[in-house]
């Protein structure tokens, strides 16, 4: 489910003395130490909720001393939650925060505005590798879709490609054509989940349309999939 793992980012500025940490992750002594030890620690930022990116982030925050955001408040120490197109001014740097549920309702994307031009830290809205799942009922497709449709007007018309810093997986080179995949793929799986539909009846439970679709899905991601196809009959049933 987390490919490699997570990835905790260290966001500074060339010269500057402290640092943003994003994601700290698990709760892992060695790792939040040696995230520590990048310090000091400015902010503490987290894209979403999920115990992979923040089990470890309360206590990490104790341990530096750092405020921390989100856009969920249970995730904010000594600071307000996140708010959708601000920009955080920190560690030398220019962060544009995006709000982007799907994934999760909380989902965010954090663009780093450098010389060379923007990258963006996807969370999971974007992985390195494959698709990410829908995790209803806390995600939803319709605003998932709506999240892809925005990263790829962001990344669109530039001179160069937008990278992509996905919270799994590799860095990849081009926002705009990894969301034009994403759309593409959640189109596709639409379509499959409307000819199951129509095959098995247009009340058929996400059991037996998971059996039809994700049919060749490992067994030890089959609840992500069951999720995916909650999530995809809810947008479709609510469209008629």
């Amino acid at each position: 489910m987390t490919l490699d793992g997570t990835n905790s980012y260290v966001l500074r500025a060339p010269g500057a003395a402290s640092a943003v940490i994003v994601d700290p992750g698990p709760d892992d002594a060695a790792h939040l130490g040696r995230l520590a030890a990048a310090g000091p620690v400015e902010l503490v930022l987290v894209t979403h909720h999920h115990a992979d990116h923040v089990a470890g982030a309360l206590g990490f925050a104790e341990l530096v001393g750092a405020p921390m955001r989100a856009f969920d408040p249970a995730y904010c120490v000594g600071a307000a939650p996140l708010v959708d197109g601000e920009t955080i001014h920190a560690a030398g740097l220019a962060l544009e925060v995006l709000h982007t549920p799907g994934h999760t309702a909380d989902s965010a994307c954090v663009v780093v505005h450098g010389e060379a031009g923007p990258a963006v830290l996807t969370g999971d809205t974007i992985l390195g590798r494959g698709t990410t799942i829908i995790a209803d009922p806390d995600g939803a497709l319709g605003p998932y879709l709506a999240s892809l449709e925005r990263l790829r007007a962001l990344a669109s018309g530039r001179d160069a490609p937008v990278p992509v810093l996905p919270a799994h997986g590799p860095v990849l080179p081009d926002l705009a054509a990894i969301c034009d995949a994403y759309l593409a793929h959640r189109a596709e799986r639409l379509d499959q989940v409307r000819a199951a539909l129509a095959e098995l009846g247009a009340d058929a439970s996400a059991e037996a349309v998971t059996d039809a679709v994700y049919h060749d899905t490992d067994a030890s991601v089959r609840e992500a999939a069951e999720a995916s196809v909650r999530a995809q009959l809810a947008y479709l049933r609510e469209r008629g």
